[in-house]
């Protein structure tokens, strides 16, 4: 872990010391605590005034993060030093919207060509220009990726849907075939236009899809030739994506200095720009630089994205919260989980530091969630009286135009309630009075008790705007990174996922071939050989 010996000592002794001390009563101790515990960027505003934080241990954080020198960090980031120590290469999402692009001349103007095709293309499928076999306007995308090529765009789409879109979005991701099936069951296959994201085009899950994808297309009608009219490709393989009968033209590549959940921000964010057209796609840039510059610019307790990663690491190292729950009080933000799911935990999931060396302590937390109210109806039970350490994001749009202002009102009654309850919880004598009110013995109190206490932060703003949530996925982005370099650990490869392909293709060839059953333990042979029992050759 990054840090001396004595910053680390400190930490440990003040969260002893916090140890039994009650949130509420730190807000009775400092006065301006509600005011003191909050930082604004891009539009975000983030409340970790709930947290068991106080003054004391926030500046011993800070001066963590100055040890760990993590505004140098986020200069060599964003200046393409190769922070990626294991693939030798940088992470440059930033600048992909525009994050010191004056400083990477060469590499910016391979992405403003890049998007500049982007652009033609959009406005000529929007435009009628580009149409389907059948000389009908295009009406639906369907985006074929998995992990980084999937989920941020579908949660962006999803986020971002409104009456005014140009077109419908579907994606698919699962190579289960019936994820495409059921997809394309409801599409006209003259009006859909596909997007494959696959940086390889050697993706199986997505290979397989596509390749299903473009059968329908031929099994409707279309010509050879006509595939070409539906489908692009988001990837480095052009050669590959030739063969699959994709034109050149319509290949846009991701750099090896992108990486997959990283992504969003390059051509794997196309299915945004043709859902509600390239303006909306901008200002989802736009808004993710706003917080780039916040980042380099905010100091100490200012600074956003440094906030959230030392209440993660305050947290999960020194208070023993192994989970963390992202709870997006906006039906809009519902796969915003998900997301963060592939963010934190591919990135910060590893075992060993920078030079190898074993860690002595988890890295990141489990991360989950799901959209408020609907989970108050399932695992907030656990949350208020279970056993278990976590901490959590509420995040709270204020606003949503066009919806009922009644529902809407009891939707932030319902969040700010949730805080409260996790906050104060309800103490022995609250819970007797209430056994007593219910006619019941004192033996029942205990089933009424919550502890309360649990640390979680608020983050709101105005509205789910593409400015908004590109800010909100950007500060999310650099907390990971800043997580990673407190931690010593590199944010930016997965060899664990990598693992599981190479299994899986050696598998894979047992199921076809039925040879190799010797390369793999008698359990899983067990059900390779019920599986080619229950799926006979024709």
């Amino acid at each position: 872990m990054t840090g001396t010996l004595s910053d680390e000592n400190h930490l440990e002794a003040l969260a002893r010391q916090l140890s039994g001390v009650r949130v509420v009563d730190l807000f009775d101790a400092e006065g301006d605590r509600a005011s003191d515990c909050r930082c604004e960027a891009a539009g975000l505003i983030l409340d970790y005034s709930k947290h068991l934080l106080n003054k004391e241990a926030r500046e011993a954080l800070l001066q963590r993060a100055e040890s760990a020198d993590l505004s140098g960090s986020f200069e060599n980031l964003t200046g393409g030093a190769p922070v990626n120590v294991t693939e030798e290469r940088p992470a440059l999402h930033t600048l992909l919207r525009g994050t010191r692009a004056g400083e990477l001349p060469s590499l910016f103007t391979e992405v403003e060509k890049v998007n500049a095709s982007l652009i033609r293309l959009v406005t000529d499928v929007h435009e009628g220009k580009r149409c389907g076999f059948a000389r009908t306007p295009f009406t639906d995308v369907v985006n074929l990726g998995i992990g980084g090529s999937d989920f941020g765009p579908r949660m962006v789409c999803r986020a971002l849907r409104s009456s005014g879109d140009r077109m419908t979005t579907h994606f698919v991701a699962n190579v289960d075939p019936q994820d495409l099936d059921e997809t394309l069951a409801q599409l006209n296959p003259a009006t859909t236009f596909f997007i494959v994201c696959s940086k390889s085009f050697t993706t199986e899950e997505t290979l397989t899809n596509a390749l299903r994808a473009r059968d329908w297309l031929l099994a409707s009608g279309a010509g050879e030739d006509d595939v070409a009219r539906h489908m692009v490709a988001v990837t480095t393989n052009i050669s590959a994506a030739g063969s699959f009968g994709i034109q050149e033209a319509d290949c846009f590549p991701i750099w090896d200095w992108v990486g997959g959940r990283y992504s969003l921000w390059s051509a794997v964010g196309l299915s945004v720009a043709l859902q509600g057209g390239w303006s909306t796609f901008a200002k989802l840039l736009a808004g993710a630089r706003s917080m780039d510059e916040h980042t380099q610019q905010a100091t100490g307790k200012d600074n956003l994205p440094l906030m959230l990663s030392l209440l993660e690491l305050w947290n999960t190292r020194y208070l023993d919260s192994d989970t963390h729950a992202v709870l997006p009080y906006s039906q809009r933000l519902e796969h915003l989980p998900d997301f963060l799911q592939q963010l934190s935990m591919e990135s910060n999931g590893k075992r060993v530091d920078l030079s190898g060396a074993p860690l002595s302590e988890p890295t990141a937390p489990v991360l989950w969630g799901s959209a408020g109210t609907i989970g108050q109806h399932s695992y907030y039970q656990l949350l208020h009286q279970g056993n278990r350490r976590f901490t959590a994001d509420i995040i709270l749009p204020l606003t949503n135009d066009g919806v009922d202002r009644d529902a809407h009102r009891k939707l932030a009654a319902n969040a700010l309630a949730q805080s409260r309850a996790l906050l104060t919880g309800r103490d022995t004598a609250a819970a007797q009075a209430l056994a007593q009110e219910r006619g019941q013995p004192e033996a029942f109190g205990p089933h009424y008790e919550m502890p309360g206490n649990h640390g979680h932060s608020l983050i709101y703003f105005n509205s789910v705007t593409p400015n908004a949530l590109g800010a909100l996925i950007a500060a999310y982005e650099h907390k990971t990174f800043f997580l990673s370099r407190l931690l010593g650990i590199n944010a930016f490869d997965q060899w664990g996922v990598e693992l599981g392909k190479v299994i899986g293709r050696r598998i894979l060839k047992i199921l076809e071939t039925g040879e190799g059953f010797d390369a793999v333990d008698d359990a899983t042979a067990v059900i390779l050989r019920a599986w080619r029992d229950a799926n006979p050759e024709p």
